[in-house]
């Protein structure tokens, strides 16, 4: 009997993928943010994922599960906190709630502990 792994996904120059972010096979998530999944679906369990905001793009009111680990690599972002803008680290504790937009278009690397709720 074989032991079955999970591929391995290496994300090479992160800093920089939104010079190359057409590259990516994103997915729509909600209106003007698109997803790419790096492991989870975002029903059960830990997930994590680039999301690719428009401007203007945003993400409704929602509550956290589990910890939520925000990293802004291109652009900006707004939440009750502030613009959090590119190299910045946001980390969401369980029971925070929050909206989420971009005035002008971002790039994050977003790490769910648990799922989120709307």
């Amino acid at each position: 009997m074989t032991e079955q792994h999970e591929p391995v996904l290496i994300l090479k120059d992160l800093i920089n993928i939104a010079s190359r972010q057409d590259e990516l096979p994103w997915q729509p998530f909600r209106p003007g943010v698109d997803i790419y999944r790096l492991y989870g679906n975002g029903e059960e369990g830990s997930a994590a994922a680039l999301l690719r905001y428009q401007p203007e793009a945003s993400v409704p009111k929602h509550q956290h599960t589990g910890f939520e680990h925000v990293f802004v690599i291109s652009g900006s972002q707004t939440d009750g906190n502030g613009e959090h803008e590119a190299g910045t680290l946001v980390i969401n504790s369980p029971g925070t709630k929050h909206s989420v937009k971009s005035q002008a278009g971002c790039i994050v690397l977003v790490i769910w502990e648990k799922p989120i709720s709307y």
